[in-house]
């Protein structure tokens, strides 16, 4: 029930959201882990993404506190994503962390994109055409890619078009775990739905395959009150790149969380008002933590594996990776007060 609740506090937000957006959403953010309870005997272990000023926002008054043995901030060498790590020895008895910090996001509108597009080298942005291990570009992800854009030759025109099919055709799984591991090419044979970094999965594997450099943004959704609890408010968006102007945002997934909500079908008109707001547009009810895929933690863990993507908490204890998607076990929570 607690559960359901959480969900359904979520979707009224997003619902909120699209119809009363403000220019900007500020407060103060705090995270704290407890792996206390885990195996003793064992070195503990925590990498957490630790999120930076931009143009869209402001990060400051970051604090850090615990019981740990060592804490530094790191970044991985192929997408520089910072993040938080600590380490506490295999002797310790208590095994705490808190990290906050204060947040100003805006709302983010692209207008006046460019109608011709500008000269661009896709070999600048091959970091963001190449695929993951979950996402391919090739196979049926570029069949589909190749159908889904036929006629189109802009970047911009390819990009609508996988938006317009994603917002269409994938649909939100309520029962999904998490946020969902984006496996593009299950979720396309078997024509499931998913949560958030599902459906993004599959809009960014079909832009690459397209040759629109794109890319999953991982984050955590703001709270409207004066203080929440946001655990469960992680959320994940795509940005593709567009020439002569820059990384444009859309959101695909909360279409159709509001879809869901509102039991709308893809011909409705709140449908399409909802699909125009979601592209090239976000609201401020969410900060950026960090991108990439196939994420190398450094420190790398303890079997050396790329991580599918850093957005929820990573730790190990011992040898023993526990589950993010648990925080009730994990012991982890995650708190908004606004300003």
């Amino acid at each position: 029930m607690k559960k359901l609740l959480k969900m359904a506090a979520t979707i009224a937000l997003v619902i909120l959201a699209v119809n009363a957006w403000a220019g900007s959403r500020s407060g103060m953010i705090v995270m704290e882990f407890d792996l206390s309870s885990h195996q003793t005997g064992k070195e503990a272990r925590l990498w957490i993404p630790y999120p930076l000023s931009d143009k869209d926002q402001m990060i400051t008054d970051v604090r850090i506190s615990g019981d740990c043995a060592e804490t530094g901030v790191y970044a991985d060498r192929d997408f520089r994503q910072p993040m938080l790590f600590a380490r506490w020895d295999k002797e310790a008895k208590s095994r705490k962390l808190t990290f906050s910090f204060a947040v100003e996001r805006d709302e983010v509108v692209c207008r006046n994109l460019p109608v011709n597009e500008a000269v661009w080298n896709p070999a600048d942005h091959a970091a963001y055409l190449k695929p993951t291990a979950l996402g391919p570009t090739n196979g049926p992800v570029k069949q589909l890619a190749d159908q889904i854009t036929k006629g189109k030759t802009t970047v911009l025109d390819k990009a609508k078009a996988i938006y317009d099919w994603v917002c269409g055709n994938m649909y939100r799984d309520p029962l999904a775990k998490g946020c969902g591991p984006g496996d593009v090419c299950s979720l396309i044979a078997e024509k499931r739905g998913g949560k958030c970094v599902d459906i993004h999965s599959v809009f960014v594997a079909l832009a690459k395959a397209a040759g629109v450099p794109a890319r999953e943004v991982f984050g955590i959704r703001l709270g409207r009150q004066d203080m929440e609890d946001i655990t469960s408010g992680y959320h994940c968006w795509p940005e593709f790149f567009l020439p002569g102007y820059g990384w444009v945002p859309a959101d695909p997934a909360d279409v159709r969380k509001v879809m869901l909500a509102e039991n709308l079908t893809t011909s409705d008109a709140k449908t399409t008002m909802y699909r125009e707001n979601f592209w090239c547009r976000i609201d401020p009810y969410r900060v950026k933590l960090g991108t990439g895929r196939d994420l190398t933690l450094n420190p790398p863990p303890k079997d050396g594996r790329p991580l599918n993507y850093l957005m929820y908490p990573f730790a190990q204890v011992g040898d023993a990776t526990l589950d993010w998607l648990e925080p009730e076990t994990f012991k982890y929570k995650v708190t908004y007060r606004g300003k």
